[in-house]
């Protein structure tokens, strides 16, 4: 599956537009992960934890995007956007979205 931020994919043509794909997840931080960070801003620094946890949830949201475009048959997802988002203290929704399109057939 081809997943572009941009509308539009060099040397292919979009013959038509399915829709809206999405997929999101949400993750709440673990009691050690925060134990850490806090002696970790003390030092300063990557708080390696977090990254960690928010990349896993960004490959998740996008997986579960991919899967929704295959199951619309789409070659494609243009316009790809992932957006954060605060539910409550401690947890996060990550939501990635974009347009499931297929190409015009030589």
């Amino acid at each position: 599956m081809l997943i572009v931020t941009s509308e539009q994919i060099a040397g292919r043509e979009i013959s038509e537009t399915l829709g809206l794909v999405r997929g999101a997840t949400v993750r709440a931080k673990h009691l050690g992960t925060d134990i850490v960070a806090s002696l970790k801003q003390l030092v300063g620094g990557e708080l390696t934890g977090y990254s960690s946890l928010l990349a896993g949830a960004r490959e998740q949201a996008i997986d579960r995007m991919i899967k929704q475009a295959q199951d619309m048959n789409a070659d494609a997802i243009i316009a790809v956007r992932i957006q954060t988002s605060t539910i409550s203290r401690g947890t996060s929704e990550i939501v990635a979205y974009g347009t499931a399109v297929r190409f015009a057939r030589a």
